[in-house]
């Protein structure tokens, strides 16, 4: 149940590693691969719940597992009264990736034309994604009692200064015009920093929803890591086999869905929104988005038939 629960909230994570990765040499995407599931699995899933346990209960990493072993049900307690401090994080974070994508002047495909299309005039204003989040942090933090709001926003703008300070790395390393073997080196350890700490804030979610199904850490950390194994592969699949370049709004899907999914880790704060939700909102945006792309296909054929099968159109060799 857990690796399932882990591959549905993360199919819009595969499609936006994808696009990554797509810039990465085949050397670090095997590292993506096989060191970034040391990250994902040991790190995330099983180190990451103890060290938040340890400064929410002000207590050592051994007494942390100490509690998930003999405990979980304090354990689980202790993991979960941190919601707050990780959806503002995790919320901020992933809504700056969305935010960053559709924000963009210079992006000229669009699925949803009406509303992308304007996305992308306002983008033409410096650092407007991250005034908006700001915005959105301040309108959530109203919701909640002075220590509670200050815990939210404090969280958030770590979240935003993270993104920052990733998406800064990045850009710093992107190689020149020259595309030296050391350019594309340090291109492709950024792209891997910048995925792995995605993965992160992806999981924030899928760690504190398996309580849900089960109090014990080890066994989380294997069912969780069974299913970010899963999407590793896909995305590996993805960039391979270059199903981005052959699904036109495949893409969209996926930043939409973590739009929607930095609203619901938001949302989460202030009232339980089931898991199954949130697996169902990310999985249909990708659904309908696939749709689209398969009719502009589709219509695109139908277009270079009608064209070659009009009278006096030149033969083809």
């Amino acid at each position: 149940m857990l690796a399932v629960l882990e591959v549905s909230l993360s199919f819009d994570n595969a499609v936006v590693n994808a696009s990554v990765m797509e810039e990465m040499t085949p050397l670090w995407r095997h590292r993506f691969l096989t060191w970034g599931m040391a990250v994902a699995v040991f790190g995330m899933r099983f180190v990451f719940p103890l060290v938040v346990v340890s400064v929410v209960a002000r207590i050592g990493p051994f007494e942390a597992v100490r509690l998930a072993t003999f405990e979980p049900g304090e354990y689980a307690r202790l993991l979960q009264s941190a919601h707050v401090a990780l959806g503002a994080f995790g919320g901020s974070f992933l809504g700056m990736v969305c935010l960053k994508y559709f924000f963009d002047a210079e992006k000229d495909v669009h699925w949803i034309g009406p509303v992308e299309r304007r996305l992308a005039l306002l983008g033409k204003f410096e650092a407007i994604e991250l005034g908006f989040m700001m915005i959105v942090l301040y309108s959530f933090s109203r919701v909640f009692p002075p220590a509670e709001a200050l815990e939210f926003l404090v969280s958030g703008v770590f979240g935003l200064v993270t993104f920052i300070a990733v998406d800064g790395v990045g850009a710093v390393m992107e190689p020149e015009g020259g595309g030296h073997q050391r350019d594309l080196h340090q291109a492709g350890l950024a792209s891997f920093v910048y995925l792995n700490v995605l993965d992160a804030s992806f999981s924030f979610d899928g760690v504190i929803g398996a309580f849900a199904l089960t109090n014990n850490l080890f066994v989380i950390a294997i069912g969780l890591g069974i299913g970010a194994m899963f999407v590793r592969s896909l995305t590996i699949m993805l960039v391979e086999k270059g199903t981005l370049a052959s699904y036109r709004y495949l893409e969209h899907g996926a930043f939409y869905a973590i739009g929607a999914l930095a609203l619901i880790m938001m949302l989460g704060t202030v009232r339980h929104v089931p898991e199954v939700v949130t697996g169902l909102i990310g999985a249909g945006f990708i659904a309908l988005s696939l749709w689209s792309s398969m009719r502009f296909n589709a219509a695109q054929r139908a277009a270079e038939s009608g064209a070659l099968d009009a009278p006096g159109a030149a033969p083809q060799p």
